[in-house]
């Protein structure tokens, strides 16, 4: 589906369901790199289960014109938009890595519209290292490699996805060298920069879930449990054996801790 935001062409999945007023809404948000198409699995559960479903493609990325947003906080203020454009009421917003910031910001920034949050690979601050991020600057292969392999898990390394025939770490690693020139670099800064998300989380007012990967490498277990900890009410959920990639490693547990809150 398209529609126009800011004045820009604006792609978003609903999961091939239908919306419709008095159903609930989820908002699905990507990480770095990524786009809707990670959350296929949860999109198309949760619209064929009686919920509107709608999985951007934010500025810049998959399917949507414009230019990658340089902060956290830019990219939920235009999450906020795109709600008002396509007149979605409070939703569960659901966001896995740089996602789960934008989730985070979104949620402490706009409670009226937030009625649940689930934050997937998070953490907070969310540093990226030097190396990946010099790399990624120069839009060089050597970003995603990293990246990719830091996401997965010995045990997504080895195999073994629970899709007949998908490929987790191949899968991963072309979703990323689709991505347009600088966007990869845009989105790793922005996570990189992000400095205030303690401070956010305390004052998130909704039920929370956080999905912890045990193997995460990206977002250490010990700093989504950190964030877990600042927000009032919130519940975690622990993935194992699972690393960054959860939504490909162990989508079917994350598709059962999601239905817990959204």
């Amino acid at each position: 589906m398209y529609c126009e935001v800011r004045g820009e062409k604006t792609f978003y999945s609903i999961g091939t369901g239908r919306i419709k007023d008095s159903q609930p809404n989820v908002v699905f948000l990507h990480g770095a790199g990524m786009d809707h198409s990670v959350f296929v699995l949860p999109s198309r559960y949760f619209a064929r289960h009686g919920y509107n479903v709608f999985a951007f493609d934010y500025p810049g990325h998959g399917r949507s014109d414009g230019k990658a947003l340089a902060s956290i906080e830019t990219i939920a203020d235009w999450v906020s938009d795109a709600m008002e454009t396509l007149n979605i009421g409070p939703g569960a917003i659901v966001g896995h890595s740089m996602g789960s910031l934008v989730a985070l910001n979104f949620a402490s920034r706009y409670p009226d519209k937030t009625r649940a949050v689930a934050l997937l690979g998070t953490s907070t601050p969310m540093p990226v290292t030097d190396q990946l991020l010099d790399a990624a600057r120069d839009n060089h292969h050597d970003a995603i490699d990293m990246a990719n392999t830091w996401s997965h898990s010995s045990f997504g390394k080895m195999g073994g996805n629970e899709n007949p025939g998908v490929s987790m770490t191949m899968s991963w690693q072309r979703l990323l060298e689709k991505a347009r020139e600088d966007v990869f670099f845009t989105d790793l800064n922005a996570c990189n920069e992000f400095v205030n998300g303690a401070e956010l989380a305390a004052d998130i007012k909704s039920e929370t879930l956080v999905i912890i990967g045990t193997q995460d490498l990206m977002t250490a277990p010990v700093s989504a449990e950190q964030v877990a900890s600042r927000i009032p009410d919130c519940r975690i959920v622990r993935l194992n054996p699972c690393g960054h990639s959860m939504l490909s490693e162990q989508p079917n547990a994350v598709l059962d801790a999601l239905s817990t809150i959204v």
